[in-house]
């Protein structure tokens, strides 16, 4: 028993510190990829929602005026009512949205009508803020369903 005593009295061996830093060192270089990714992901998912947002107001918009808003009009016109042509002679009082939200990356959406992808284009250019991209500065927009 004093034998266990005194080795319990000396604490740990250089050896025994080392291999601890060592699979901690292993245990961060695993995880902080996975945890520094997340911003991004989280950004991307904030640029989708919103999207998804101004596509309900541009439908809303279309139900009342027969049409979406023109290019030049842009997503503006769900803020405030157009007073270039077409005017809109059903535009809802107070507008179709409270604000026009920028893209995560603190740029402006997007508007193309007719659109390139679909009847109606609403997108972000992504992380870059420039067309095309992959990864975190791909475009992201309204035919992203996923």
């Amino acid at each position: 028993q004093r034998a266990f005593a005194r080795r319990a009295a000396r604490g740990f061996t250089l050896i025994e510190i080392m291999v601890v830093v060592v699979i901690l060192g292993i245990l961060a270089a695993l995880v902080v990829p996975k945890i520094m990714s997340r911003p991004d992901e989280a950004r991307i998912i904030a640029a989708k929602q919103d999207i998804a947002s101004i596509s309900q107001a541009l439908k809303l918009y279309r139900l009342d005026n027969g049409r979406y808003p023109t290019t030049e009009q842009g997503l503006a016109a769900l803020v405030t009512k157009p007073t270039t042509e077409p005017v809109p002679n059903n535009w809802k009082g107070g507008g179709y949205l409270e604000r026009l939200p920028k893209d995560p990356w603190g740029h402006p959406y997007q508007y193309l009508n007719p659109g390139v992808r679909g009847e109606v284009d609403i997108f972000s250019y992504g992380a870059d803020g420039q067309p095309g991209g992959t990864a975190n500065d791909a475009d992201i927009g309204n035919w992203d369903r996923g």
